[in-house]
């Protein structure tokens, strides 16, 4: 576990590691004062990587991934107020605006980071996410289902927006598949891998299962429509 640390050190930049707070109280004033401004779509998505992009009109009508937003304060007031509905639509509440998020893959991309003296899960908003489980598709993706808490809206309540922990599904970031492999051990099935991994002293089950299966299973939408 020590040289797993270490390899990650060495690997990953300097990253802020606080939770994620609540969404911005500007954020829910303006959405009392200015209750009808439309939805908006296409218009942000999250990456296999974590990263929003900027979809513009040519962006969409292409069918291109958009522009990563470089800017480190947007990145974080999108984190700070990203919630869902309760179709499992992803947004990013904009003032008084609800940007819905097209998803490349899942509602959270996780990074293995170091804590003292073990890992732990942490989302693209900085949350942490609690791991229960993996899942393998038909394309060698990990996915890790468990337990983070995250802001929901439920309409036609007098306190729409409520944080809650739930169950969730995040994809494992790339970069850390060979951290992942470190941890696991897995036999190949038909169409991809199981087996176990060790996470804070359990074993953990790691599943096949194929990518189509993933958004009706764990409630989210990858393309929000009106």
């Amino acid at each position: 576990m020590q040289a797993t640390l270490q390899k990650i050190h060495s690997t990953h930049l300097q990253r802020r590691t606080d939770c994620i707070k609540s969404m911005d109280p500007q954020v829910l004033r303006s959405i009392v004062k200015w209750p009808e401004v439309p939805h908006c779509f296409g218009w942000l998505a999250l990456d296999r990587r974590g990263q929003w992009r900027m979809r513009d009109e040519y962006s969409q009508q292409n069918q291109l991934p958009g522009n990563v937003i470089r800017h480190e304060a947007l990145n974080e007031c999108i984190g700070r107020n990203y919630a869902c509905d309760a179709s499992g639509r992803y947004f990013f509440q904009n003032g008084p605006q609800r940007v819905f998020i097209t998803l490349d893959a899942a509602p959270w991309i996780l990074r293995l980071m170091p804590d003292s003296s073990d890992l732990k899960l942490l989302t693209q908003c900085q949350s942490i996410f609690t791991a229960q489980g993996a899942l393998s598709d038909e394309s060698g993706n990990i996915y890790i289902s468990g337990l983070v808490e995250q802001t929901f809206y439920e309409e036609d309540q007098d306190h729409p927006f409520s944080k809650k922990e739930c169950l969730s599904l995040a994809l494992l970031h790339d970069h850390d598949l060979g951290i992942f492999s470190e941890l696991a051990q897995v036999q190949e099935s038909a169409c991809s891998f199981k087996g176990s991994w060790k996470w804070h002293g359990k074993e953990l089950p790691i599943d096949p299962i194929h990518s189509h299966e993933l958004a009706k299973q764990f409630h989210f939408v990858l393309r929000p429509t009106d």
